[in-house]
C-alpha cells in the first residue's frame, strides 16, 4: 500500500513522532536505502531524544531485512556518523537525529560512501518514493548487527587541528544544551589541560529540561552569556543538540554572530592555503567575500543546507565552507560540518594572536552589521516573496533566485528564503558600515512579512 511520507524534506528526514515518523516508517526507511544505494556495510547511530533509539532500531531491522551489515556506533554526534563512515570504509552511513527541531520530532541524515551526502539531488527521493510504495525485498540473508566504538580515533582526529602545546591557558564555558556535545568535551578535555572548564547543561537529556538546544534562538543564550561573566571566561561555546554546530560568545559574554566566523576561519584556512576556494552560503556574503579576497582566495557561492554545501565543496575541492547558521565545513574532515573543529580552530587562534575574540571580529561587525537571521511563519511564502520583490525591483542592483530571493542595492542586500527544515521563512540584512540603515531596512521587511503572517 503506498503512502505518502511528510518527514522527507530537501536534504534530510524531519517529521513529528509518532505520525510523521516511527519505527515502522523507519523499517521501511531502511529497506529503501539499501535497494537505492545497495551499500554492504553502513554506519548507524543515534542522537540523545527518547525516540531515538527506537527509531533507529526500526531502521536497522529496515537494513538487516535487506541484507545489509549494520555497524552500530551507538549514542553520537552527526559528525561522528561522519567520521565513523569513511573511517571505517563504510558504504553508507546514517544517524538519527533532528538536531534543534522541538523534542517531539526527528529524523535521519544520510551519507554514501566517503562520507558523501545523499539530498534531493543525489538519491533522496528515490529512497522516498521506494518507502512510500512499499515494494521492498527482503534478501535471503539477513545482515549483521555489530557495535563497534570510533570515538577514541575521533577525538585524535580531532586533536589534529589544534596544536596542543603551543594553547595558553584559558577558560570556557560550554554549554552542552543537554544534547551530545558534553560527552566529546569529556574525551577531549584531558588532552587539553590548559583549558578550565565551565560546564553548562552537559548531560545529555532527551527531555531538554533547559529547552531545546538551539543557540540561534536569542532566549537560549542568556545561561552562556551570564556564566561567562560571572566566571571571566575567555570564551564562551555553545551547540545545537547533535553538536555539529557551535556558537561562540566572547569574553564580554556577546554572542558572536556564526556570519563572522565563517570569515574568520576561511582567514584561517587562506593563511595555510593560499588560492583556496571558499564555499558560504548565499544569505549573507559581503563580509566572507572581503575576507577570502584579502587572503588571496576564491568564494564559491552555493545554495543553503549541509547537503548542497558539501556537493559544491567537492565539485570545486574547496578547502573550508562556511554558513552563517554557524554550520563549519572541512575539507580534511571528508568535506563534512563540524561542530568541535571550529572552536578548536578558534582556541588555536586566540592562543597566537593573544587577543581576545571581541578584538577579532570588532573591525568586521562595523564594516558589514546584520541583522541576524529573523524567522517568520508565513500563510502563503510565494505570494510574499513576489510582493517583496515588486517593492524592491525599482531600487535593486541586482536579483537573484538561486535560494530564494536575494535583492542586493547600493549599500544594503537582504536575502529571504524558506527553510527546507521548518514551515518558516528566514530574512537576513547586512549593509556597508550603517547601522542604522540595517535596522531601519530590516524594520521595514519585517513589517512587509508581518502581512502575511499566518
Amino acid at each position: 500500500m503506498s503512502q505518502s511520507l511528510q518527514c522527507f524534506k530537501a536534504y534530510d528526514v524531519r517529521g513529528r513522532v509518532p505520525d510523521q515518523l516511527n519505527p515502522e516508517i523507519a523499517f521501511r526507511i531502511g529497506q529503501a536505502f539499501a535497494q537505492v544505494i545497495a551499500p554492504k556495510r553502513v554506519v548507524v547511530g543515534h542522537d540523545i531524544r527518547l525516540s531515538s533509539e527506537s527509531i533507529k532500531a526500526g531502521l536497522v531491522d529496515g537494513l538487516t531485512t535487506a541484507g545489509v551489515d549494520v555497524l552500530d556506533i551507538g549514542l553520537c554526534g552527526t559528525e561522528e556518523m561522519y567520521f565513523a563512515t569513511s573511517h571505517l570504509t563504510a558504504d553508507g552511513g546514517i544517524v538519527v537525529t533532528a538536531s534543534h527541531n522541538p523534542e517531539d520530532y526527528n529524523g535521519m541524515k544520510f551519507v554514501r560512501a566517503g562520507s558523501r551526502p545523499i539530498s534531493g539531488d543525489s538519491g533522496l527521493r528515490d529512497i522516498q518514493a521506494l518507502a512510500e510504495t512499499g515494494d521492498l525485498l527482503s534478501a535471503a540473508q539477513r545482515g549483521a548487527i555489530t557495535t563497534v566504538s570510533t570515538r577514541d580515533d575521533y577525538v585524535q582526529h580531532l586533536l589534529g587541528y589544534v596544536d596542543v602545546d603551543a594553547l595558553r591557558p584559558m577558560t570556557i564555558v560550554c554549554n552542552a544544551g543537554h544534547g551530545g556535545a558534553g560527552l566529546v568535551i569529556d574525551a577531549l578535555a584531558p588532552h587539553l589541560p590548559q583549558i578550565r572548564w565551565v560546564k553548562l547543561c552537559h548531560e545529555p537529556d532527551g527531555t531538554f529540561p533547559a529547552g531545546v538546544p538551539n543557540p540561534l534562538l536569542v532566549e537560549n543564550r542568556a545561561e552562556t552569556a551570564e556564566a561567562v561573566i560571572a566566571e571571566q571566561a575567555d570564551l564562551g561555546i555553545a551547540w545545537d543538540g547533535d553538536f555539529d554546530r557551535c556558537f561562540f560568545f566572547d569574553h564580554q559574554g556577546q554572542f558572536i554572530e556564526g556570519y563572522y566566523i565563517v570569515g574568520l576561519l576561511a582567514s584561517i584556512f587562506l593563511a595555510r592555503d593560499s588560492g583556496g576556494k571558499i564555499v558560504h552560503d548565499p544569505r549573507l556574503y559581503w563580509n566572507t567575500e572581503e575576507q577570502v579576497a584579502l587572503g588571496g582566495g576564491e568564494t564559491v557561492v552555493s545554495k543553503t543546507g549541509h547537503a548542497f554545501i558539501k556537493e559544491t565543496m567537492r565539485a570545486v575541492d574547496a578547502v573550508y565552507g562556511g554558513e552563517m547558521s554557524a554550520h563549519h565545513y572541512f575539507r580534511e574532515f571528508f568535506y563534512c560540518d563540524s561542530g568541535m573543529i571550529p572552536w578548536l580552530l578558534i582556541v588555536s587562534l586566540l592562543s597566537r594572536e593573544r587577543q581576545p575574540l571581541a578584538a577579532l571580529v570588532a573591525d568586521r561587525t562595523n564594516a558589514y552589521p546584520c541583522s541576524g537571521e529573523i524567522n517568520c511563519v508565513v500563510a502563503d511564502p510565494a505570494a510574499l516573496f513576489a510582493a517583496v520583490e515588486e517593492r524592491f525591483r525599482p531600487i535593486a542592483k541586482t536579483i537573484d533566485h538561486l535560494d530564494g530571493l536575494d535583492i542586493e542595492c547600493d549599500d544594503w542586500r537582504f536575502s529571504l528564503r524558506s527553510s527546507n527544515t521548518e514551515r518558516v521563512v528566514r530574512l537576513n540584512v547586512e549593509t556597508r558600515r550603517d547601522t542604522g540603515l540595517m535596522r531601519d531596512k530590516t524594520a521595514d521587511l519585517i513589517a512587509l512579512i508581518e502581512a502575511y503572517a499566518e
